[in-house]
């Protein structure tokens, strides 16, 4: 496994993906070991542009033209990537396991033009690992009573966060070499300390 990886964080709204990400952060500006981290969508200038676009709670698409917008952020991401690739650790809040949680089990958009349009972006990036944390329904919406503002995707109901859970569960599952989910409904601490000591043996 290389030593400068790509390590992707999934979940849902309220998992926790976005705080453990972060707490990663600290500790490589402790280690003084060299990464860059993008969130998706989002990261460069322009797929920030398009991030607004998609989570503005205005926003109203077809889940085909929300897919291809997902998509094009990517694409204004890969080169970001590409740049990076094997030279340092990259960190990644969501990225293609999203689309097809999110886009195929979530809005029911085909598995196979997803993974036609991923393999074209991506090429020959590889994911080394993910994190997958998993959240109930109680502490999903509590997380999201605590935001001072909720985007769109914040705002889909139980039956749609459970369809995409389940449909990253179904992703870990077949391919648990490279998968670890965390239960962000256990306490924060061990989970921290779980997710560290796994980056270790990864890096």
């Amino acid at each position: 496994m290389s030593k400068k990886p790509i390590i992707v964080f999934e979940g849902i709204e309220g998992s926790g993906k976005t705080h453990h990400i972060n707490k990663i952060c600290k500790y490589l500006d402790k280690k003084k070991i060299s990464y860059i981290k993008i969130r998706e969508p989002g990261g460069s200038i322009n797929s920030e542009k398009i991030r607004k676009l998609i989570l503005n709670k205005k926003s109203k698409f077809n889940p085909q033209t929300d897919l291809l917008l997902y998509l094009a952020a990517r694409s204004e991401n890969i080169n970001l990537i590409r740049r990076y690739y094997k030279k340092k650790i990259i960190l990644i809040d969501r990225f293609t396991d999203s689309t097809i949680a999110y886009q195929h089990y979530g809005m029911g958009v085909s598995l196979n033009t997803i993974k036609i349009i991923n393999k074209f972006l991506l090429k020959n990036i590889k994911i080394q690992f993910t994190f997958l944390n998993i959240v109930n329904k109680k502490n999903l919406f509590l997380r999201l009573k605590k935001r001072k503002s909720l985007n769109r995707y914040d705002q889909f109901d139980m039956n749609f966060y459970n369809k995409v859970q389940k449909g990253y569960l179904k992703l870990a599952k077949s391919n648990k070499k490279f998968y670890k989910i965390i239960d962000s409904n256990s306490e924060i601490k061990s989970n921290e300390k779980l997710i560290i000591d796994q980056l270790k043996k990864i890096i």
